[in-house]
């Protein structure tokens, strides 16, 4: 007797050509993703040629993790595979910024030996959404600068290049913002802050304060490290010379002052993060630098009569 369908396979002769396992192309012939071409006489499902094709196509679709909703758009005409592919790649940059946070979360974690609330904190200030994380900022810069003469300038500094991770951020930017976020909400890290900037922070058409070229330009670290590198003794009688050219005939004591106050208040901590978060590379801490500075400035003031 001739078989009534030679160019049908059974699911098993299917399964065979495709090397999936018949189970799965039952549950996708179930789902309506396969549908069958024919029926035996017996009953059981044939698949032809086009029926391949297709399941090749579901298998592809699969594997790169679309959905079988999706798939039957697909199928039927509804979408084009272009189409669901753009929806999908969207979602995964999605899931993998995502992946990207844990991960960063979670090495934070490991480095820090942190406690079960340590790393719920964590975790919540690297999902916050772009909006909260500007207010953590904005808030910190308000109650830092608030009354100050330089309080609009600097609001405005802010706004024009904001404190923001990027929407695809790095390990280390996540990191950074962690570290960053704690920081400039511990009430005591703020108090240190306005300090520092009530005794070097300049109004418009204001001279700069003692001290305030230690922070905001860069020189006083140049010129110290140069000294240093030279061999000059901060307790000798050379480094004189150097303060002097750096500080002219400003009061010694007001210029320790702004040295200290932001040694104390970390501010180079501070800004190493604020680079890190941006992508930037960080400028060198200078912390020998500074304490060069620092033992100068004490030697000289205690020499004086």
């Amino acid at each position: 007797m001739s078989d009534p369908h030679p160019q049908l396979l059974t699911i098993g002769q299917l399964a065979r050509r495709t090397g999936l396992a018949v189970r799965t192309i039952r549950y996708w012939s179930d789902v309506g993703a396969l549908p069958p071409a024919g029926r035996s006489e017996a009953g059981y499902r044939l698949y032809d040629a086009e029926s391949v094709a297709r399941l090749e196509l579901v298998r592809t679709l699969r594997e790169l993790g679309i959905g079988l909703g999706d798939i039957h758009r697909v199928l039927s005409g509804d979408s084009t595979v272009a189409e669901v592919a753009a929806t999908h790649v969207a979602a995964l940059d999605a899931r993998i910024r995502a992946l990207k946070v844990s991960r960063a979360v979670l090495s934070t974690v490991a480095k820090r030996g942190s406690t079960a609330e340590e790393t719920a904190l964590m975790n919540k200030l690297a999902r916050l959404s772009a909006a909260e994380r500007r207010q953590i900022i904005d808030d910190f810069t308000a109650e830092v600068f608030e009354g100050l003469a330089v309080a609009s300038r600097t609001s405005g500094r802010m706004r024009a290049r904001p404190i923001e991770l990027p929407e695809d951020p790095a390990p280390e930017q996540v990191d950074a913002w962690i570290e960053l976020a704690e920081l400039v909400q511990d009430p005591d890290f703020r108090s240190r802050m306005r300090t520092l900037m009530t005794l070097t922070a300049a109004g418009p058409g204001e001279k700069p304060p003692p001290g305030a070229s230690v922070w905001f330009t860069g020189h006083a670290v140049q010129v110290a490290g140069a000294a240093r590198s030279r061999g000059v003794d901060p307790l000798g009688p050379d480094a004189a010379a150097v303060l002097a050219d750096l500080f002219g005939e400003a009061d010694r004591a007001a210029v320790l002052r702004s040295l200290r106050a932001g040694m104390r208040a970390e501010a180079q901590r501070y800004r190493r993060l604020v680079a890190i978060v941006r992508g930037h590379q960080p400028q060198p801490a200078h912390t020998e630098e500074l304490h060069w500075l620092e033992r100068a400035l004490q030697a000289e003031l205690q020499q004086a009569p």
